[in-house]
């Protein structure tokens, strides 16, 4: 069992090192485009508004789809000052609940988000602009990283409570 999850760990480690370098391509882009739009608007007086809507969607992107390495990483904020004041077992034993509560959370989530994207496609939903870009592409960005980090949390979860069960064994 303790192979299978090790596996899936690095396999969803390499994916999130993956969709990192895309995310900062992504953000990269946000970062261009706006550069862009405030540049044509001052310099041109031209209104652009597929320039908001274009990073609008690299943002969400970026959000969404590197969720599961910052939470790979540990690096999502919280509360410290608890952490230093519960002793070691309790500490654990706290991360693994709210863990626990996390994924439960956003596997509902992710849910959600695949009944948007779902509406989306099916009824062919667009932005109000313009420009109109279907709205299933950051519902699915938004679904895909949900997913992930629950698949992330998962992971954490199980792996922990399986090195803890054979800390118990003496096998580990």
């Amino acid at each position: 069992m303790m192979a299978l999850l090790n596996a899936a760990d690095k396999l969803m480690s390499a994916l999130n090192k993956c969709l990192v370098l895309l995310g900062s391509i992504a953000l990269m882009a946000a970062a261009l485009i706006l550069s862009y739009s405030v540049m044509s608007r001052g310099l041109f007086h031209a209104a652009n508004d597929w320039q908001d809507e274009a990073a609008l969607f690299c943002l969400v992107g970026v959000t969404f789809m590197c969720s599961s390495y910052v939470q790979e990483k540990r690096g999502h904020i919280g509360i410290s000052a608890i952490e230093g004041l519960l002793p070691h077992p309790l500490n654990r034993a706290r991360v693994v609940v709210i863990d626990i509560i996390s994924c439960l959370f956003f596997a509902f989530f992710a849910t959600k988000t695949w009944d948007l994207l779902v509406e989306a496609w099916v009824d062919g939903q667009v932005t109000n602009s313009t420009w109109a870009p279907s709205l299933w592409v950051p519902y699915s960005m938004m679904f895909i990283g949900m997913v992930l980090l629950t698949i992330q949390l998962f992971l954490q979860i199980f792996i922990r409570k399986q090195i803890a069960s054979d800390v118990v064994r003496g096998g580990h």
